[in-house]
């Protein structure tokens, strides 16, 4: 990582957090304060990496907030093919409230972690960001009031996917709707109430200490596995769609592919370790794929028969060809109805952008992962 003699940088060498631990008294306020009255202290944390295209955009919609209490900044910074760390270094010094810190795998828990344990051991609340987000700019006054007033232990809203060429619209369009990314309400909406998990997360430190902070175990779903923690720990997380975050989706089907692929991969891990949080949800992908695969041996058998002059050759054929048709059929349905009211030329993306979701994150989840580090 390029040095910045002008920017802060924090270097923290604290040992991993425990996932787990005794359970601490609330002590934060329970109620959003009274006009006029103070605010708690806010730490705005994230974790970058190859974020150059958007990290600015990020920062400024951070830095924009309208919170009426103390925020600061702090973002931990992986190795990068590309300026992230600059332009983090840039932030630094154009606003004293960013500080940077160092996280040396790049891994996404261990950079939360390394940025929540540098954040002011004043602030109360620990709200997270992401380098391809941009916060309205009420976002942080409305997370702290509602976690405040809920007396959860965390909120998040609804993550709102925009893209710019076809492509990238035709993925936030299969990102935000249930026939892509499934009925999970910080995805499509729903009513605010408890959840099982937050998108992105404005955190009662208290909570996130007592669960241990994230699991550096899970370097994907680690957001969901945290918030199951807290949730068994007895804590509250909340889902409130009144808090809008835009999020700026994978461009390409190849960057697609491989975001589900190592989602899929970590979900199969989560399940693994928590058998109860099993469910059709994260069970269909898979399961839709060893169809296809099963379909394809048959067809391969059909063809085999043909040869040799079998009778039944047809029906093997027929046979091995239905779990085909039927997931093409659902594929192109579903893009026709999530893509109402869209351009053609973003509608005709949307087959091959579900696919590829879908038989990714499947595939993924029946690879598993390797050892855990």
């Amino acid at each position: 990582m390029p040095s910045a003699p002008t920017a802060r940088v924090v270097t923290t060498t604290a040992p991993r957090p425990r996932a787990g631990g005794p359970r601490a008294p609330r002590t934060s306020p329970s109620r959003a304060p009274a006009e006029g009255s103070a605010w708690p202290a806010v730490s705005v944390f994230a974790t970058v990496r190859n974020e150059e295209q958007h990290l600015r955009r990020a920062f400024t919609s951070v830095l924009t907030q309208d919170y009426p209490g103390d925020l600061e900044v702090v973002v931990a910074v992986g190795p990068s093919r590309d300026d992230t760390y600059g332009i983090a270094a840039e932030a630094v010094r154009a606003d004293s409230r960013v500080r940077i810190v160092e996280n040396r795998t790049g891994l996404i828990p261990d950079g939360l972690n390394v940025a929540m344990r540098a954040c002011d051991p004043r602030s109360e609340i620990l709200v997270r960001f992401d380098g391809h987000t941009a916060l309205p700019a009420g976002y942080v006054r409305d997370a702290v009031r509602i976690l405040l007033d809920t007396r959860a232990d965390n909120v998040g809203g609804l993550m709102v996917p925009r893209g710019d060429g076809a492509t990238q619209r035709a993925v936030a369009i299969g990102m935000s709707h249930p026939v892509g990314i499934g009925p999970a309400p910080f995805h499509v909406g729903g009513v605010a109430g408890p959840s099982e998990t937050a998108y992105l997360g404005a955190f009662r430190r208290e909570a996130v200490e007592r669960a241990g902070g994230y699991d550096e175990l899970f370097e994907r779903a680690e957001d969901w596995e945290l918030n199951l923690r807290i949730r068994r720990g007895g804590g509250l997380v909340w889902f409130d769609p009144a808090l809008v975050v835009e999020y700026r989706p994978r461009a390409s089907y190849r960057a697609l592919a491989r975001q589900f692929w190592s989602t899929g991969r970590w979900r199969r891990e989560v399940v693994r370790r928590h058998r109860g949080t099993a469910s059709m949800r994260y069970l269909a992908p898979p399961l839709t794929v060893l169809a296809l695969l099963a379909g394809l041996v048959v067809a391969a058998a059909g063809v085999y028969a043909a040869a040799v002059g079998a009778a039944w050759a047809p029906w093997l054929l027929t046979l091995g060809a239905l779990p085909w048709l039927g997931y093409g059929l659902v594929v192109v349905g579903g893009a026709l109805v999530a893509g109402r009211g869209h351009p053609w030329r973003v509608v005709v993306r949307l087959p091959a952008v579900l696919a590829t979701m879908h038989l990714t994150w499947g595939a993924g989840f029946l690879r598993g992962i390797d050892t855990p580090r």
